[in-house]
């Protein structure tokens, strides 16, 4: 599984992923920071990464496209300094690794995390 950290994501986070052998890329190192969502998103479908982000566009996108890929991870803390919340986002993602490669939302929240398989269906 490779990473791909949106821009309101610090580039701190990489190193964190990186040294927890979880591959990771900053938006800004490969893309304008203006960039829209769905280009962000395009980027990660066609190479296989799954989206990191603080944005609930995203999963958005997701709903109203009924996409399969991406796979986004969203960050639901009021601190998101990897220092903080960062051992606990790489055991979620390690815990929940297979659903993300197939194709997944998932949420991660201070003291709990849930996942929903893609494509999102509307009750």
């Amino acid at each position: 599984m490779k990473l791909l950290l949106d821009m309101n994501l610090s580039p701190r986070w990489v190193e964190l992923f990186n040294t927890s052998e979880l591959p990771a890329l900053h938006w800004s190192s490969i893309g304008p920071a203006n960039a829209r969502d769905s280009e962000i998103m395009a980027y990660a479908a066609t190479n296989d990464f799954v989206i990191l982000t603080q944005d609930m566009d995203f999963s958005s996108i997701l709903a109203a496209t009924q996409g399969g890929k991406p796979s986004v991870v969203q960050l639901r803390a009021d601190d998101i300094n990897p220092g903080v919340i960062g051992k606990q986002v790489i055991t979620a993602l390690q815990q929940m690794s297979a659903e993300l490669k197939e194709g997944a939302l998932m949420t991660i929240e201070p003291d709990r995390h849930r996942i929903r398989l893609l494509p999102l269906k509307t009750k």
